[in-house]
Protein backbone atom coordinates (compact mmCIF):
# COMPACT_ATOMS: atom_id res chain seq x y z
CA UNK A 1 0.00 0.00 0.00
CA UNK A 2 1.36 3.27 -1.20
CA UNK A 3 0.99 6.66 1.12
CA UNK A 4 0.44 9.87 -0.65
CA UNK A 5 2.75 11.95 0.34
CA UNK A 6 0.09 15.12 0.17
CA UNK A 7 -2.12 13.52 2.08
CA UNK A 8 0.47 13.10 5.06
CA UNK A 9 1.05 16.53 4.96
CA UNK A 10 -2.66 17.00 5.32
CA UNK A 11 -2.80 14.91 8.51
CA UNK A 12 0.39 16.73 9.57
CA UNK A 13 -1.83 19.95 9.77
CA UNK A 14 -4.53 18.76 10.79
CA UNK A 15 -3.08 16.88 13.83
CA UNK A 16 -1.06 20.01 14.39
CA UNK A 17 -3.63 22.53 14.24
CA UNK A 18 -5.68 20.40 16.84
CA UNK A 19 -2.77 19.97 19.52
CA UNK A 20 -0.92 22.88 19.26
CA UNK A 21 -3.23 25.26 20.94
CA UNK A 22 -3.25 23.27 23.88
CA UNK A 23 0.09 22.59 24.38
CA UNK A 24 1.72 25.71 23.33
CA UNK A 25 -1.18 28.04 25.27
CA UNK A 26 0.68 30.81 27.23
CA UNK A 27 -0.35 32.82 30.03
CA UNK A 28 -1.92 36.22 29.18
CA UNK A 29 0.78 38.48 30.67
CA UNK A 30 0.15 40.31 34.35
CA UNK A 31 -0.64 43.86 34.37
CA UNK A 32 1.09 45.40 37.70
CA UNK A 33 0.49 49.13 38.29
CA UNK A 34 2.49 50.68 40.64
CA UNK A 35 -0.18 50.18 43.37
CA UNK A 36 -0.84 46.76 43.00
CA UNK A 37 3.08 46.57 43.36
CA UNK A 38 3.56 48.10 46.11
CA UNK A 39 0.31 46.38 48.03
CA UNK A 40 1.99 42.66 46.74
CA UNK A 41 5.37 44.19 48.41
CA UNK A 42 4.09 44.61 51.82
CA UNK A 43 2.09 41.08 52.08
CA UNK A 44 5.06 39.04 51.07
CA UNK A 45 8.42 41.16 52.62
CA UNK A 46 10.48 39.37 55.56
CA UNK A 47 10.60 42.43 57.27
CA UNK A 48 7.60 43.17 57.23
CA UNK A 49 6.15 39.94 58.62
CA UNK A 50 8.97 39.83 61.01
CA UNK A 51 8.04 43.45 62.24
CA UNK A 52 4.67 42.23 62.62
CA UNK A 53 5.57 39.65 64.68
CA UNK A 54 7.78 41.44 67.28
CA UNK A 55 4.45 43.68 67.74
CA UNK A 56 2.45 40.73 68.59
CA UNK A 57 5.44 39.78 71.15
CA UNK A 58 5.12 43.39 72.60
CA UNK A 59 1.34 43.00 73.09
CA UNK A 60 2.03 39.95 74.61
CA UNK A 61 4.61 41.31 77.24
CA UNK A 62 2.16 44.12 77.96
CA UNK A 63 -0.82 41.55 78.69
CA UNK A 64 1.57 39.86 81.36
CA UNK A 65 2.44 42.69 82.64
CA UNK A 66 -1.29 44.29 83.05
CA UNK A 67 -2.19 40.87 84.67
CA UNK A 68 0.88 40.94 87.43
CA UNK A 69 0.21 44.68 88.21
CA UNK A 70 -3.64 45.19 88.28
CA UNK A 71 -5.12 41.64 88.08
CA UNK A 72 -5.65 39.22 91.09
CA UNK A 73 -4.45 35.50 90.77
CA UNK A 74 -7.11 33.05 91.50
CA UNK A 75 -5.96 29.34 92.19
CA UNK A 76 -7.97 26.06 93.45
CA UNK A 77 -6.28 23.82 95.51
CA UNK A 78 -8.13 20.28 96.81
CA UNK A 79 -6.21 17.63 98.53
CA UNK A 80 -6.83 14.48 100.66
CA UNK A 81 -4.39 12.79 102.93
CA UNK A 82 -3.75 10.12 105.78
CA UNK A 83 -1.06 10.58 107.93
CA UNK A 84 0.73 9.74 111.92
CA UNK A 85 3.03 12.20 113.90
CA UNK A 86 6.02 11.13 115.89
CA UNK A 87 5.08 13.25 119.29
CA UNK A 88 9.02 12.84 120.66
CA UNK A 89 9.83 14.50 117.22
CA UNK A 90 7.84 17.57 118.44
CA UNK A 91 8.75 17.64 122.32
CA UNK A 92 5.64 16.13 123.62
CA UNK A 93 6.31 12.94 125.64
CA UNK A 94 3.02 12.11 127.97
CA UNK A 95 3.00 9.23 130.05
CA UNK A 96 0.77 6.02 128.72
CA UNK A 97 0.46 7.91 125.50
CA UNK A 98 2.17 6.43 122.32
CA UNK A 99 5.12 8.23 120.92
CA UNK A 100 3.19 7.86 117.01
CA UNK A 101 -0.23 8.84 117.07
CA UNK A 102 -2.46 8.40 113.89
CA UNK A 103 -3.25 7.30 111.23
CA UNK A 104 -5.68 10.10 110.70
CA UNK A 105 -6.66 12.00 107.84
CA UNK A 106 -8.51 15.37 106.77
CA UNK A 107 -9.09 16.68 103.61
CA UNK A 108 -8.95 20.58 102.51
CA UNK A 109 -10.83 22.31 99.77
CA UNK A 110 -10.54 25.48 99.34
CA UNK A 111 -9.98 28.82 96.70
CA UNK A 112 -7.19 31.22 97.42
CA UNK A 113 -6.11 34.45 95.39
CA UNK A 114 -3.89 37.50 95.60
CA UNK A 115 -4.31 41.12 94.86
CA UNK A 116 -1.66 43.81 94.67
CA UNK A 117 -2.98 46.63 96.48
CA UNK A 118 0.16 49.24 96.05
CA UNK A 119 3.19 47.89 93.76
CA UNK A 120 4.45 51.02 91.96
CA UNK A 121 6.89 49.01 90.42
CA UNK A 122 4.71 46.39 88.92
CA UNK A 123 2.52 49.64 87.51
CA UNK A 124 5.54 51.19 85.86
CA UNK A 125 6.66 47.95 84.04
CA UNK A 126 3.09 47.76 82.86
CA UNK A 127 3.11 51.56 81.69
CA UNK A 128 6.35 50.55 79.94
CA UNK A 129 5.22 47.46 78.46
CA UNK A 130 2.50 49.86 76.31
CA UNK A 131 5.04 52.27 75.55
CA UNK A 132 6.80 49.17 74.19
CA UNK A 133 4.22 48.25 72.30
CA UNK A 134 3.88 51.42 70.62
CA UNK A 135 7.43 51.47 69.70
CA UNK A 136 7.34 48.32 68.30
CA UNK A 137 4.09 49.69 65.91
CA UNK A 138 5.67 52.43 64.93
CA UNK A 139 8.83 50.35 63.78
CA UNK A 140 6.30 47.84 61.97
CA UNK A 141 4.86 51.27 59.92
CA UNK A 142 8.50 52.22 59.88
CA UNK A 143 9.22 48.87 58.18
CA UNK A 144 6.27 49.16 55.83
CA UNK A 145 6.94 52.39 54.77
CA UNK A 146 10.88 51.74 53.52
CA UNK A 147 9.23 48.71 51.82
CA UNK A 148 7.26 50.87 49.85
CA UNK A 149 10.19 53.19 48.98
CA UNK A 150 11.85 50.04 47.69
CA UNK A 151 9.45 48.77 45.86
CA UNK A 152 8.42 51.95 43.81
CA UNK A 153 12.22 52.35 43.10
CA UNK A 154 12.27 48.60 41.40
CA UNK A 155 9.06 49.62 39.53
CA UNK A 156 10.65 52.73 38.21
CA UNK A 157 13.69 50.79 37.10
CA UNK A 158 11.55 47.86 35.22
CA UNK A 159 9.68 51.53 33.80
CA UNK A 160 13.50 52.85 32.95
CA UNK A 161 14.44 49.20 31.36
CA UNK A 162 10.68 48.99 29.34
CA UNK A 163 11.33 53.08 27.80
CA UNK A 164 14.87 52.34 27.22
CA UNK A 165 13.78 48.82 25.60
CA UNK A 166 11.30 51.01 23.00
CA UNK A 167 13.49 53.77 22.55
CA UNK A 168 16.17 51.07 21.11
CA UNK A 169 13.36 49.26 19.50
CA UNK A 170 12.79 53.22 17.68
CA UNK A 171 16.10 52.89 16.49
CA UNK A 172 15.96 49.90 15.00
CA UNK A 173 13.06 50.49 13.07
CA UNK A 174 15.01 53.92 11.86
CA UNK A 175 17.75 52.13 11.09
CA UNK A 176 15.88 49.70 8.80
CA UNK A 177 14.20 52.21 6.82
CA UNK A 178 17.94 53.98 6.52
CA UNK A 179 19.41 50.87 5.43
CA UNK A 180 16.06 50.28 2.84
CA UNK A 181 16.65 53.68 1.28
CA UNK A 182 19.81 53.33 1.24
CA UNK A 183 19.53 50.04 -0.66
CA UNK A 184 17.71 51.49 -2.54
CA UNK A 185 19.34 54.67 -4.02
CA UNK A 186 22.24 52.33 -4.58
CA UNK A 187 20.29 50.21 -7.18
CA UNK A 188 19.05 53.40 -8.63
CA UNK A 189 22.88 54.02 -8.75
CA UNK A 190 22.38 57.64 -6.44
CA UNK A 191 24.35 56.15 -3.65
CA UNK A 192 27.47 54.25 -3.16
CA UNK A 193 28.22 50.97 -1.90
CA UNK A 194 29.37 52.82 1.61
CA UNK A 195 26.40 54.22 1.96
CA UNK A 196 24.50 50.75 2.12
CA UNK A 197 27.35 48.93 4.03
CA UNK A 198 27.47 52.37 6.94
CA UNK A 199 23.57 51.54 6.97
CA UNK A 200 23.85 47.81 7.88
CA UNK A 201 27.08 48.97 10.45
CA UNK A 202 24.23 51.34 11.89
CA UNK A 203 21.48 48.79 11.96
CA UNK A 204 23.14 45.73 13.56
CA UNK A 205 24.66 48.33 16.44
CA UNK A 206 21.04 49.13 16.95
CA UNK A 207 19.96 45.63 17.20
CA UNK A 208 22.85 44.91 19.47
CA UNK A 209 21.82 47.92 21.31
CA UNK A 210 17.67 46.48 21.67
CA UNK A 211 19.05 43.35 22.77
CA UNK A 212 20.85 44.41 25.66
CA UNK A 213 18.11 46.88 26.51
CA UNK A 214 15.62 43.66 26.44
CA UNK A 215 17.33 41.48 28.49
CA UNK A 216 18.10 44.25 31.08
CA UNK A 217 14.16 44.88 31.01
CA UNK A 218 13.65 41.23 31.96
CA UNK A 219 16.19 41.06 34.19
CA UNK A 220 14.50 44.48 36.07
CA UNK A 221 10.77 42.86 35.70
CA UNK A 222 12.51 39.22 37.29
CA UNK A 223 13.82 41.03 40.28
CA UNK A 224 10.87 42.95 40.67
CA UNK A 225 8.57 39.84 40.74
CA UNK A 226 11.10 38.30 43.26
CA UNK A 227 10.63 40.77 45.63
CA UNK A 228 6.80 40.90 45.54
CA UNK A 229 6.39 37.46 45.88
CA UNK A 230 5.52 36.15 42.12
CA UNK A 231 6.87 33.36 41.12
CA UNK A 232 9.89 34.10 38.31
CA UNK A 233 7.60 32.21 35.20
CA UNK A 234 4.74 34.61 35.48
CA UNK A 235 4.89 36.99 32.80
CA UNK A 236 4.78 40.86 34.17
CA UNK A 237 4.02 43.69 31.88
CA UNK A 238 3.88 47.43 33.56
CA UNK A 239 0.37 48.80 33.28
CA UNK A 240 1.95 52.45 34.05
CA UNK A 241 4.92 53.75 31.28
CA UNK A 242 7.65 55.84 32.53
CA UNK A 243 6.33 59.58 32.01
CA UNK A 244 7.25 62.81 33.42
CA UNK A 245 3.87 64.49 36.16
CA UNK A 246 4.82 67.71 37.50
CA UNK A 247 4.40 67.95 41.28
CA UNK A 248 3.66 70.88 43.68
CA UNK A 249 5.10 71.15 47.02
CA UNK A 250 5.19 73.54 49.42
CA UNK A 251 8.36 74.99 51.21
CA UNK A 252 11.42 72.62 53.04
CA UNK A 253 10.63 74.19 56.40
CA UNK A 254 6.81 73.29 56.10
CA UNK A 255 7.65 69.52 55.14
CA UNK A 256 10.39 69.29 57.84
CA UNK A 257 7.89 70.24 60.70
CA UNK A 258 5.15 67.49 59.57
CA UNK A 259 7.76 65.22 58.76
CA UNK A 260 8.68 64.68 62.23
CA UNK A 261 4.85 64.39 63.45
CA UNK A 262 4.44 61.64 60.85
CA UNK A 263 7.98 60.05 60.62
CA UNK A 264 7.24 56.62 62.29
CA UNK A 265 10.86 55.87 62.91
CA UNK A 266 11.64 59.41 64.59
CA UNK A 267 8.27 58.97 66.31
CA UNK A 268 9.00 55.07 67.72
CA UNK A 269 12.50 56.39 69.14
CA UNK A 270 10.56 58.98 70.82
CA UNK A 271 8.21 55.94 72.49
CA UNK A 272 11.41 54.02 73.19
CA UNK A 273 12.37 57.40 75.55
CA UNK A 274 8.90 56.84 76.98
CA UNK A 275 9.44 53.06 77.76
CA UNK A 276 13.04 53.96 79.34
CA UNK A 277 11.80 56.43 81.52
CA UNK A 278 8.87 54.38 82.59
CA UNK A 279 11.29 51.52 83.77
CA UNK A 280 13.52 53.68 85.59
CA UNK A 281 10.36 55.24 87.42
CA UNK A 282 9.82 50.93 88.14
CA UNK A 283 13.91 50.80 89.17
CA UNK A 284 13.12 53.44 91.95
CA UNK A 285 9.89 52.46 93.18
CA UNK A 286 11.64 49.04 93.79
CA UNK A 287 12.74 50.61 97.12
CA UNK A 288 8.88 51.77 97.79
CA UNK A 289 6.77 49.31 100.10
CA UNK A 290 4.35 47.21 98.63
CA UNK A 291 0.93 46.04 100.01
CA UNK A 292 -1.12 43.05 98.66
CA UNK A 293 -4.11 40.92 99.84
CA UNK A 294 -4.21 37.33 100.29
CA UNK A 295 -6.94 35.04 101.27
CA UNK A 296 -8.58 31.70 100.92
CA UNK A 297 -11.56 30.26 101.55
CA UNK A 298 -13.18 26.53 101.59
CA UNK A 299 -13.64 23.57 103.84
CA UNK A 300 -11.87 20.94 105.91
CA UNK A 301 -12.38 18.44 107.94
CA UNK A 302 -11.62 14.91 109.28
CA UNK A 303 -13.90 13.08 106.40
CA UNK A 304 -15.70 14.27 103.70
CA UNK A 305 -18.71 14.66 105.22
CA UNK A 306 -16.99 16.18 108.59
CA UNK A 307 -15.94 19.36 106.08
CA UNK A 308 -16.34 22.82 107.82
CA UNK A 309 -15.88 26.14 105.83
CA UNK A 310 -12.78 27.81 107.05
CA UNK A 311 -11.08 31.00 105.15
CA UNK A 312 -8.34 33.44 105.66
CA UNK A 313 -8.05 36.81 104.84
CA UNK A 314 -4.32 38.77 105.35
CA UNK A 315 -2.82 42.05 104.30
CA UNK A 316 0.92 41.71 103.54
CA UNK A 317 3.38 44.87 103.54
CA UNK A 318 7.20 44.02 101.58
CA UNK A 319 9.93 46.20 102.14
CA UNK A 320 13.25 45.82 100.41
CA UNK A 321 16.10 46.92 102.87
CA UNK A 322 19.03 45.91 100.88
CA UNK A 323 19.34 46.11 97.10
CA UNK A 324 22.40 46.95 95.84
CA UNK A 325 21.66 45.45 92.25
CA UNK A 326 18.73 48.66 91.89
CA UNK A 327 21.68 50.85 91.08
CA UNK A 328 23.09 48.74 88.63
CA UNK A 329 19.62 48.88 86.68
CA UNK A 330 19.63 52.55 87.24
CA UNK A 331 22.64 53.35 85.34
CA UNK A 332 21.58 50.90 82.18
CA UNK A 333 18.48 52.63 82.09
CA UNK A 334 20.00 56.09 82.13
CA UNK A 335 22.52 54.60 79.36
CA UNK A 336 20.05 53.93 76.89
CA UNK A 337 17.91 57.14 78.01
CA UNK A 338 21.05 58.82 76.25
CA UNK A 339 21.48 56.70 73.39
CA UNK A 340 17.95 57.52 72.39
CA UNK A 341 18.27 60.99 73.08
CA UNK A 342 21.38 61.03 70.63
CA UNK A 343 19.42 59.14 68.39
CA UNK A 344 16.71 60.90 68.36
CA UNK A 345 18.89 64.49 68.04
CA UNK A 346 20.93 62.90 64.85
CA UNK A 347 17.31 61.86 62.83
CA UNK A 348 16.16 65.10 63.46
CA UNK A 349 18.90 66.10 61.44
CA UNK A 350 18.49 63.65 59.28
CA UNK A 351 15.39 63.70 58.59
CA UNK A 352 15.75 67.83 57.27
CA UNK A 353 18.54 66.88 55.44
CA UNK A 354 16.46 64.15 53.31
CA UNK A 355 13.72 66.38 52.90
CA UNK A 356 15.83 69.30 51.16
CA UNK A 357 17.75 66.67 49.36
CA UNK A 358 15.14 65.74 48.08
CA UNK A 359 13.38 68.65 47.06
CA UNK A 360 17.17 69.79 45.55
CA UNK A 361 16.84 66.67 43.54
CA UNK A 362 13.07 67.60 42.60
CA UNK A 363 14.34 70.57 40.81
CA UNK A 364 17.34 69.87 39.49
CA UNK A 365 14.90 66.74 37.75
CA UNK A 366 12.58 69.05 36.35
CA UNK A 367 15.17 71.20 34.84
CA UNK A 368 16.91 68.36 33.57
CA UNK A 369 13.56 67.26 31.65
CA UNK A 370 13.08 70.53 30.34
CA UNK A 371 16.31 70.36 28.68
CA UNK A 372 16.47 66.71 27.95
CA UNK A 373 12.56 67.64 26.04
CA UNK A 374 14.04 70.27 24.20
CA UNK A 375 17.24 68.05 22.97
CA UNK A 376 15.22 64.88 22.04
CA UNK A 377 12.78 67.38 20.24
CA UNK A 378 16.14 69.01 18.48
CA UNK A 379 17.61 65.81 17.56
CA UNK A 380 14.61 64.10 16.37
CA UNK A 381 14.21 67.39 13.81
CA UNK A 382 17.68 66.98 12.96
CA UNK A 383 17.25 63.32 11.74
CA UNK A 384 14.42 63.73 9.83
CA UNK A 385 15.78 66.65 8.11
CA UNK A 386 19.10 64.84 7.53
CA UNK A 387 16.60 61.61 6.11
CA UNK A 388 15.62 64.33 3.91
CA UNK A 389 18.78 65.55 2.70
CA UNK A 390 20.10 61.53 2.32
CA UNK A 391 16.75 60.67 0.00
CA UNK A 392 16.93 63.94 -1.79
CA UNK A 393 20.59 62.84 -3.12
CA UNK A 394 22.05 66.53 -1.17
CA UNK A 395 24.66 64.12 0.99
CA UNK A 396 25.48 60.63 1.48
CA UNK A 397 24.07 59.01 4.83
CA UNK A 398 27.08 60.19 7.16
CA UNK A 399 25.19 63.30 8.42
CA UNK A 400 21.86 60.44 9.33
CA UNK A 401 24.15 58.11 10.74
CA UNK A 402 25.26 60.73 13.51
CA UNK A 403 22.20 62.41 13.24
CA UNK A 404 21.07 59.36 14.59
CA UNK A 405 23.56 58.99 17.54
CA UNK A 406 22.83 62.32 18.58
CA UNK A 407 19.11 61.38 19.30
CA UNK A 408 20.01 57.91 20.86
CA UNK A 409 21.90 60.26 23.58
CA UNK A 410 18.89 62.68 23.83
CA UNK A 411 16.39 59.75 24.64
CA UNK A 412 18.85 58.25 27.20
CA UNK A 413 18.81 62.16 28.48
CA UNK A 414 15.48 62.74 28.78
CA UNK A 415 15.08 58.60 30.46
CA UNK A 416 17.38 59.27 32.85
CA UNK A 417 16.05 62.73 33.74
CA UNK A 418 12.47 61.81 33.80
CA UNK A 419 13.68 58.98 36.41
CA UNK A 420 15.55 60.72 38.23
CA UNK A 421 12.29 63.04 38.71
CA UNK A 422 9.91 60.29 40.03
CA UNK A 423 12.72 58.59 42.44
CA UNK A 424 13.46 61.92 44.02
CA UNK A 425 9.01 62.15 44.13
CA UNK A 426 9.36 59.23 46.03
CA UNK A 427 12.49 59.86 48.08
CA UNK A 428 10.44 63.06 49.33
CA UNK A 429 7.48 61.44 50.27
CA UNK A 430 9.44 58.73 52.30
CA UNK A 431 11.27 61.85 53.87
CA UNK A 432 7.88 63.88 54.59
CA UNK A 433 6.76 60.83 56.23
CA UNK A 434 3.59 58.61 56.46
CA UNK A 435 4.80 57.26 52.99
CA UNK A 436 1.91 54.26 53.17
CA UNK A 437 -0.97 56.73 53.82
CA UNK A 438 0.34 59.32 51.66
CA UNK A 439 2.24 57.84 48.56
CA UNK A 440 -1.05 58.39 45.90
CA UNK A 441 -0.15 62.06 46.16
CA UNK A 442 3.53 61.65 45.02
CA UNK A 443 2.34 58.67 42.46
CA UNK A 444 1.81 59.43 38.32
CA UNK A 445 -1.85 60.51 37.79
CA UNK A 446 -3.35 57.80 34.99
Amino acid sequence: MRWNPSGLLILAALFLGVSLPSGAQQTAPYRLTLHDAIEKGLQANLSVLVADTQVQEAEGTRVRRYSAALLPRVRSESYANVQNRNLRAFGISVPGLPAVVGPFSNYDFRVAADQNVLDLQSYRNYKASQEAVAASKLTYQDARDLIIRSIAGLYLDAQSAEARTNAAQTRVNDSQALYQLAKSKHDAGAATGVDVLRAQVQLANDQQALLVAQNQHKQALLLLARNLGIHPATPLELAEPLRFDPLSHPAAETITNSALLARSDYLSLAAQRRQFVEELQANKARSLPKLSLNGNYGGLGRSVGSVEPTYLIQGQVDFTVFDRDRKGEAQELAARIKRVDDKIADLRLGIEQDVRAALLNLESAAEQVAVAQQGQDLAERELKLTQDRFGSGVTNNVEVTTAHDELARAQENYILAVSSYVDAKFALARAAGGTEKNIEQYLTKP
